[in-house]
């Protein structure tokens, strides 16, 4: 990918714990990244699983605004599934600058 990321979107199932962690956010001056993601947990156990450094971009089709505490009410506001979009970036360790 040219531009060096891709959106990645995913459905959990099942109701929470989700299995994953955020950190950041504009209350940070930081973009909304996934932290940790529990092993064998429902975000680890998809078919395209979710990866720590993941950018948070949209939560059930709601743009994110960026505020951490923002994405934390719409993930617990979820009941049984939780359909999110990440922004992965592909070239973290393989491109050269």
């Amino acid at each position: 990918v040219e531009n060096g990321w891709v959106l990645v979107e995913a459905l959990l199932q099942g109701g929470a714990p989700w299995g994953f962690t955020l950190q950041g956010g504009l209350e940070h001056g930081e973009p909304l990244i996934i932290s940790k993601v529990e092993e064998g947990g429902k975000a680890d156990s998809l078919e395209r699983p979710l990866h720590v450094g993941d950018e948070l971009v949209i939560i059930n089709d709601v743009e994110l605004s960026g505020f951490r505490q923002e994405a934390i009410a719409l993930v617990k506001g979820s009941y049984k599934t939780l359909k999110i979009t990440i922004r992965r970036y592909t070239c973290l360790h393989s491109c050269v600058s």
